[in-house]
């Protein structure tokens, strides 16, 4: 099996929008009790925390940052199943499934202009400050949980 970061790489917009494509507003999760909108009003909201438009703050001391990043960044672990950080927001923001994934591609463009600035980092909750590369290393294995969530892997 190739590397998590190889199966889903959020710098190649064609071959994520295809995955996302598949994704019906009926889509039943695999597990968890996300609908398919609101996941990926989920990595709208993730996604803003690295291009500049949310302000991010680490959780957690730096020591268990450091750890944790080391774990999640340079390992093959993936994000387990039915991992919650709070419950999912009912209020959808988009007005349809199709809206939301346009805007979660442009995010990420938003996100490559964000990181076009030679030695910018981004706060990850868990991680601490990240680069651009260990980014799209999270962004692979955040994106390819969801879209696992959703049999679409």
């Amino acid at each position: 099996m190739k590397p998590l970061t190889e199966l889903i790489e959020p710098q190649n917009r064609k071959h994520l929008e295809s995955h996302f494509l598949k994704l019906q507003p009926d889509t039943p999760a695999v597990w968890g009790k996300m609908t398919s909108q609101q996941m990926v009003e989920h990595l709208i909201d993730q996604v803003q925390y690295t291009n500049g438009k949310n302000e991010p703050f680490c959780e957690v001391p730096e020591k268990e940052a450091n750890k944790a990043k080391q774990i999640n960044i340079y390992t093959d672990i993936e994000i387990p199943r039915n991992v919650v950080f709070g419950t999912p927001q009912e209020q959808l923001i988009y007005p349809d499934l199709p809206s939301a994934i346009q805007r979660l591609l442009a995010e990420l463009d938003d996100f490559d202009q964000y990181f076009a600035k030679p030695g910018r980092t981004a706060i990850h909750g868990g991680f601490g400050p990240l680069n651009y590369k260990e980014w799209l290393i999270w962004h692979s294995k955040h994106f390819f949980h969801h879209l696992k969530q959703f049999g679409l892997i």
